[in-house]
């Protein structure tokens, strides 16, 4: 199949630093890396490491979502699920830049910090985690349609599209808040460990497995 005009666009400005907007992800970096150094600062004092897991989580379930997309484009020619050809200081895969990845390495640190303590507190007759990880996928979903939209971020799918949006909802960012209140509440911090690397670890895999591969095509 020929590719999508936003695919070959894509493909273009792949792990391209952007002349004209490269310099911005440098404050970028520098408020990602306060935040985790506050919450760590807090955990080293407190003991609680939940919120930097939760963090963690959530940018490493991303991950395997871009590694897969990037692979639905690779194995079809014709164009991934979502695609980000548009203004980027720096794109790292066909539908992953670097604003993406900030915004993924934060979001589970936001969302842990609105979890109710009481894990028995109901929101609208839910229970509050299964209720907040549906409201953040529900939030997410509607931030992805005005990008979508803005011509930003690009789908060519029916099934993966702002009037058909089950699918973006489930796959795209439902599991990450549920993965992230899982690990948020595990008892035992070695346990938080063994699940957040169980995610990287899958990251890993796949990029051996697929990455020489894929190497050629410019994907990774």
């Amino acid at each position: 199949m020929t590719p999508t005009a936003p695919s070959l666009e894509a493909l273009s400005k792949l792990r391209i630093l952007n002349e004209d907007f490269g310099w911005y992800i440098i404050p970028i970096l520098a408020i990602v890396l306060y935040i985790y150094a506050v919450e760590i600062k807090k955990a080293r004092e407190s003991g609680n490491w939940s919120t930097i897991f939760a963090g963690l989580t959530v940018l490493g379930l991303d991950l395997i979502n871009e590694i897969w997309n990037a692979l639905v484009f690779a194995f079809s020619g014709y164009s991934a699920f979502w695609t980000t050809p548009g203004a980027s200081a720096y794109i790292i895969l066909i539908g992953w830049n670097i604003e993406i990845a900030f915004m993924f390495s934060i979001a589970g640190i936001v969302f842990a910090k609105l979890l109710p303590e009481d894990k028995e507190q109901k929101i609208f007759g839910l229970s509050n985690r299964w209720a907040m990880a549906a409201g953040f996928a529900i939030f997410c979903v509607i931030v992805e349609i005005l990008l979508n939209w803005g011509n930003y971020l690009i789908w060519e799918y029916v099934w993966w599209h702002w009037y058909n949006p089950v699918l973006i909802f489930l796959i795209g960012y439902f599991h990450f808040f549920v993965g992230a209140f899982y690990v948020y509440d595990l008892p035992e911090r070695k346990d938080k460990i063994k699940f957040v690397a169980i995610i990287y670890g899958i990251s890993v895999i796949l990029l051996c497995i697929f990455g020489p591969l894929l190497g050629p095509l410019g994907i990774f």
